[in-house]
């Protein structure tokens, strides 16, 4: 029978990966499979688990046990410790009050390369210089949702694997194949891509515009809400996009704007 641990002190052997290691400490690396994250919700960890990733704790809410958690620990390997203690006690232990009473730590997955993350994708999004973990999170669920093939991030975008993000994508970083890309945008012509910088310009076309669709690999460009896609991105685009609005108002949030271009751009 599996044995579920009480916690009764926050110093007590096994919680620091809950408690007190920074997203940064659970990283240990961009690409290591030494590296930790944590899941938050029933829901998303099932995904997690759906999609063969790694548990090594859980922790959750008395009611939990026997509640919303019961299959999950029914699911874990035996050698995975269980804990479990108060909703206060937890939430003073995390920080703050869980979302649904579940946390999973697990284990990341080597990240594959590039080439093999748009090998067979027609629609690819390239998510540039996003730091705001909840609109990594919505852009991620949104391509999930709306046949996005794979997601591409340069270095300075925000972990997917932050513990934020992975609860607003509601697993969705489980589910839609993705990866760092280290060299320019252009270099995705290498795969047969043009790409789209989503952006405002005097010589931006309309989502709407008929050559987008009729492209076969398309790579849509995302940018941080702030200052947008740097110039030397846009210069570099095969095609520059805008969304077209009413009302005076010039843009969208990064995430409501993926969302309205994956859905338009779809195959």
């Amino acid at each position: 029978m599996r044995t579920i641990t009480e916690i009764s002190s926050l110093t007590q052997d096994g919680i620091g990966v809950f408690s007190t290691l920074t997203e940064a400490q659970l990283r240990a690396g961009w690409e290591s499979a030494e590296g930790l994250f944590i899941a938050e919700s029933p829901k998303v960890i099932r995904v997690a688990l759906d999609n063969g990733w790694e548990p090594t704790a859980l922790l959750c809410e008395h009611r939990h046990v026997e509640g919303d958690a019961k299959d999950i620990i029914e699911r874990l390997p035996d050698i995975v410790p269980v804990y479990t203690g108060s909703r206060e006690l937890l939430a003073t232990l995390t920080g703050y009050t869980l979302t649904r009473g579940v946390l999973c730590a697990m284990r990341r997955k080597p990240l594959p390369t590039v080439a093999d993350v748009v090998r067979d994708a027609s629609r690819i999004v390239v998510i540039e210089a996003v730091t705001d973990t909840t609109n990594i999170g919505a852009i991620f669920r949104s391509a999930a949702a709306l046949g996005i093939d794979s997601v591409l991030l340069t270095r300075d975008t925000c972990d997917p694997l932050n513990r934020r993000a992975v609860r607003v994508s509601m697993g969705s970083v489980f589910l839609v194949p993705w990866t760092w890309i280290d060299g320019p945008v252009s270099s995705l012509h290498d795969y047969g891509f043009k790409t789209a910088a989503m952006a405002l310009s005097d010589d931006s076309v309309p989502l709407s515009d008929a050559s987008l669709m009729q492209e076969p690999r398309l790579a849509i460009v995302m940018g941080t809400e702030g200052d947008g896609l740097p110039q030397t991105t846009i210069s570099a685009a095969d095609y520059t996009v805008r969304i077209p609005m009413a009302h005076g108002v010039d843009s969208l949030n990064v995430a409501a704007a993926a969302a309205v271009a994956f859905w338009q751009l779809r195959r």
